[in-house]
């Protein structure tokens, strides 16, 4: 086992030890809301967002995009969980914004392996056996991070499956700050409709 793996295995054990009244938590978030962001390690919604466990849905993907995966857990957040208003929220210093999807396509058919980004540039070191498949996906890179922002939003509040009545709120975290930025354009679009 990984000295990651053990880590782990302990910190849940400490979790455990101190888990208290945790169990009784409802399954619907207590504040009735839902957040979309990304992945980076540098983002702790718990913490900008002044979150406990049982306050809200956190959705995490690549860049925090609104993709048809993403959707599907708001969807499910408001129709079976009672979430009533949702936050989109990018952030600066991005990787999505580090590549393109021909880059992407590019690296995985050289190789399945890690890429390295040298003076700007992604480059493939690894040896083996690549695949065509990158090709088939939607990345969701991002060439201007605020237009972004715009775009989810827009794309969550024209999908079909979303209520109109639902505010959708961007935002872009500022990584050397901690700041939440407000996209003024995407709070106007993301406006509820009653």
């Amino acid at each position: 086992m990984s000295q990651i793996y053990q880590e782990v295995l302990k910190a849940n054990e400490q979790y455990v030890a101190t888990f208290g009244d945790k169990a009784q938590l409802a399954m619907p978030p207590s504040r009735h809301f839902a957040i979309l962001t990304c992945m980076d390690a540098r983002l702790d919604p718990a913490k900008f967002a002044g979150l406990k466990e049982g306050d809200a849905h956190v959705i995490r993907n690549a860049g925090g995009r609104a993709s048809d995966d993403a959707i599907r857990s708001l969807v499910i957040s408001y129709k079976l969980l009672g979430t009533k208003e949702w936050f989109i929220i990018h952030h600066t210093d991005c990787g999505m914004e580090t590549f393109s999807d021909s880059i992407m396509e590019d690296l995985l058919e050289k190789s399945l392996e890690t890429a390295v980004l040298e003076n700007g540039q992604w480059k493939d070191v690894g040896k083996g056996k690549g695949s065509l498949e990158g090709k088939y996906i939607r990345w969701l890179t991002i060439k201007n991070l605020s237009q972004s922002v715009v775009e989810d939003v827009l794309r969550v509040r024209h999908h079909p499956l979303v209520p109109s009545s639902i505010p959708i709120y961007g935002f872009i975290y500022d990584v050397k700050s901690g700041k939440l930025v407000e996209v003024k354009e995407a709070n106007e679009v993301g406006k509820a409709i009653s």
